[in-house]
This record gives C-alpha cells, structure tokens and sequence, in this order.
C-alpha cells in the first residue's frame, strides 16, 4: 500500500503528463482530469477524444494536447449537484514509483483549484490517505 497525503505530484504518462497536482479526494468516486477543449474524431473506426489542458496550477499559458480513446460517456453529480455528461478514458497513472490503469472523466476545472482529482475508484487496494500530509510521495518518482 502507498501512503499518501491530500494532495500529491502524479504523473499519466501515456498523456504526456510528466507531472501533474492532484486532490487526493475519497468523496469523489471517480477521477478528473482537467480539459478546457474538448474534440472527438475516429482512430480506426473507434471513438478517440483529443482535449487541451493547463497542467500547471495557476498557469493558462502552458499548454499541451492529449489524445485518448473513450471508453464511455457518463453522467457525473459534482460536490455541488451539477449534472454534467462527461467523456471517461483510461490511462495509467504513476505515483511512488508504481502504476497502474485508471479511469478518468474530463471536465473543464478552470475555475478549480487542481487541475485533477484522484478519486477513490483508483485509490481502492493501492493507497492509504493521510489527510494532514502533503506530497508524501516524490515529485520525480517513476516505475
């Protein structure tokens, strides 16, 4: 099991994402991952999402391009009760120099503080929070 705190440094590799900050957050069932736009196109006759983001908290300059395939689309309630539909995809998320898959929905968190939530359904049988910690895992830690 890794031990983390409320909030950590990740990385989603298979994005490009060499390094992101993340509320490590047990309310939330499913991750997030910020995407300010969002555009869907085929890759070999399967549904592919290819979304922008801002991976650097307070930073809109900086950005980079991501491409997925999707591999749902679901309704999600916020913690305000906003419904939005949201596409999900999956990719393999790497923290304290182990990975593993995870399923992520993408929404546009501008107006938030992380520009990702690690939700519980990819915390379940891998990490142990300690909320009154903070990056207990390394920044440049990769399997």
């Amino acid at each position: 099991m890794i031990t983390v705190g409320w909030r950590e440094w990740l990385s989603l590799p298979e994005l490009g994402i060499d390094n992101i900050k993340a509320k490590v957050d047990t309310g939330a069932r499913t991750s997030c991952l910020h995407a300010f736009k969002v555009e869907t196109f085929e890759k070999d006759n399967v549904p592919w999402v290819r979304f922008w983001l801002h991976p650097k908290q307070d930073d809109v300059e900086y950005e980079i391009c991501c491409e997925a395939k999707i591999k749902d689309e679901r309704t999600v309630t916020d913690s305000g009760g906003h419904k939005e539909q949201r596409y999900v995809i999956e990719s393999k998320l790497c923290l304290a120099g182990e990975s593993w898959p995870i399923e992520l929905t993408l929404s546009n968190r501008d107006t938030m503080k992380f520009r990702m939530l690690l939700g519980r359904t990819a915390m379940r049988g891998r990490i142990i929070v300690d909320p009154e910690q903070s990056y207990l895992a390394k920044k440049t830690d990769k399997p």
